[in-house]
């Protein structure tokens, strides 16, 4: 339990020597260490989770998630650990609010960006139905436009082909009805244009080789609209037309899994929108509720320093910094005073020097 404490003090930033000697205060920096550290903890999470869907789909995902994640963790953990040492509780609460200003500021930066990851995660089940629903929009979209810009490129032979489907289909209606009254006729079934005597007759025969030429020229009409469908088809397969199609379920399960960060993001600040336009309270309630969680909790150890009374252990420190400050003031002051003697010394000897050599010259003159 020992080694535990000591490592929390270490990550309030404390001075360990000078805490060990005031029992009552450690308690304090115990939970402002372990604030500390499980903040670093959950950005450690939030930065692998992220990296993860950046490099998601390559062999080493899981790799660079623990890296970068790893880095991401202890880099917040250092910046939290120094907002906290840093905020001076030997000032006036004036001062210390002024001070740790900033670094709220600062935090609340950091917990906007640790949060985001850590949402997508919570909300994964949701975001991959609107990743769904978004994708498979945007397929009949790309569809649709793509079959509009066809129209408009080829509008002369879709008309020559519609054209020569509606000939064909209405010639071949009549020719079934023709058909049906010549049966009609050669079976003795009596109509308003059969004459109702059973056999094979000159009306009968006059019917068939009508009915013949009819059906020759359906062949020529099935022709033409078959040699233009062909050429159509060859246009839609050259333009990637025949390439398109709407997903499957399969297809959209595989496309939501290997979405990327940004797409995760974008469906995630679209939560608050049911797909039919409507705001949905309850959802983006929920999701700033979270991220305002997380805001709080990287807030929460300069909250927790700045709220804590001013203990022993912050009369020792800032004695102990006025016992050094006193130190380096005094050894400004000998630095001073040995630097002021030496130099009082070499004036000395150099102008006894240049006594010595003036009245040696005086006396050879003489």
């Amino acid at each position: 339990m020992d080694k535990i404490s000591r490592f929390f003090w270490f990550c309030s930033g404390a001075h360990i020597a000078t805490l060990e000697k005031y029992p009552t205060e450690h308690n304090k920096y115990t939970g402002i260490g372990a604030t500390i550290f499980f903040t670093g903890l959950f950005a450690a999470l939030s930065g692998g989770y992220a990296m993860y869907f950046v490099f998601s789909g390559s062999a080493g995902a899981i790799w660079f998630a623990l890296l970068f994640g790893m880095l991401w963790g202890l880099a917040i953990f250092n910046m939290d650990r120094y907002i906290v040492s840093s905020i001076n509780k030997s000032a006036p609460t004036g001062k210390q609010l002024l001070q740790a200003t900033p670094r709220i500021l600062l935090a609340i930066m950091i917990g906007l960006v640790i949060s985001r990851p850590l949402e997508l995660k919570i909300f994964d089940k949701e975001i991959r139905e609107r990743l769904k629903v978004t994708y498979l929009n945007n397929q009949r979209s790309k569809i649709d436009t793509l079959n509009m810009a066809f129209g408009n490129k080829y509008k002369i032979e879709m008309d020559k082909l519609n054209e020569a489907r509606a000939q064909r289909d209405s010639l071949q209606s009549s020719i079934r009805s023709d058909r049906q009254k010549l049966n009609y006729e050669i079976f003795g079934n009596k109509t308003t244009e059969t004459s109702g005597i059973m056999g094979y007759g000159p009306y009968a025969k006059r019917k068939e080789t009508e009915l013949q030429h009819r059906e020759q020229e359906l062949d020529t009409l099935s022709a033409g609209v078959r040699r233009l469908e062909g050429f159509i088809d060859g246009r839609k397969q050259f333009d990637g037309m025949l390439s398109e199609k709407l997903y499957t379920g399969k297809d959209l399960d595989s496309l939501a899994s290997i979405a990327g960060f940004a797409d995760r993001n974008w469906a995630l600040s679209q939560l608050g929108i049911s797909p039919d336009g409507k705001k949905d309270s309850s959802t983006s309630t929920a999701v700033t509720f979270i991220g305002l969680l997380f805001v709080f909790f990287e807030c929460l150890p300069v909250f927790v320093k700045l709220m804590s009374g001013r203990g022993p252990y912050d009369h020792a420190v800032q004695n102990t910094e006025s016992v050094q400050v006193h130190e380096s003031d005094r050894d400004r002051d000998y630095g001073i005073a040995v630097t002021d003697g030496v130099h009082d010394t070499r004036v000395a000897a150099a102008i006894d020097r240049r006594i010595a050599r003036i009245e040696h010259n005086d006396t050879e003159n003489l």
